[in-house]
């Protein structure tokens, strides 16, 4: 059956782009930098705050467990994102419409996990060149899949803000007040 050009995406549809879009401008970032940068090749771009810098990154996250054999680096970054995309992708479709900021930051970190994951499949690492920097002080290199995935992890945790409730609003139970109960002398 023929998709009807008129018809508008649905929401799961527009998540799913988002993610595309994340995987897509991730991996073209990392292409322009291998293209024009050698490992270790440093280009600024804000003096003193900001330079592309091409790491090759066989570690996780900011190169934790780079040191590992082989074997288990190859098992535990492709083994575990694989799962963890798979799970995202159940989250993200049966997440309720309404969850607008949740499922933006679920298509966010997905997109994202996909991108480094792509790279760790094709090349064996991640591409990492984005670093920020103050004298000689650095933040870990890091990718736009990185920053989309913080930006997603950062709208979950927003969310997750918005709809706490405080303690003191809760309600008790009918039943309790009925029965003359005054949790408040408790």
């Amino acid at each position: 059956m023929a998709a009807d050009p008129g018809r508008t995406p649905t929401p799961a549809a527009w998540l799913l782009l988002l993610s595309a879009a994340v995987l897509s401008a991730d991996q073209a970032s990392k292409l322009l930098v291998t293209q024009r940068l050698h490992p270790g090749e440093i280009q600024p771009v804000v003096n003193g705050w900001f330079q592309l810098r091409f790491i090759v990154n066989r570690g996780g996250l900011f190169g934790v467990f780079r040191d590992l054999p082989e074997l288990w680096r190859t098992t535990l970054f492709t083994g575990v994102p694989v799962v963890a995309c798979v799970g995202l992708l159940f989250f993200l479709l049966r997440t309720p419409a309404g969850e607008r900021a949740l499922r933006a930051g679920l298509a966010l970190i997905l997109g994202g996990a996909l991108g480094n994951l792509l790279d760790r499949l094709r090349l064996g690492h991640v591409v990492d060149f984005l670093d920020v920097f103050w004298r000689d002080h650095h933040w870990p290199a890091f990718n736009l899949a990185d920053a989309s995935i913080c930006v997603g992890v950062g709208l979950i945790l927003l969310d997750s803000l918005r709809r706490r409730e405080p303690a003191a609003h809760a309600t008790l139970p009918a039943a309790s007040v009925a029965d003359g109960e005054h949790p408040e002398r408790s």
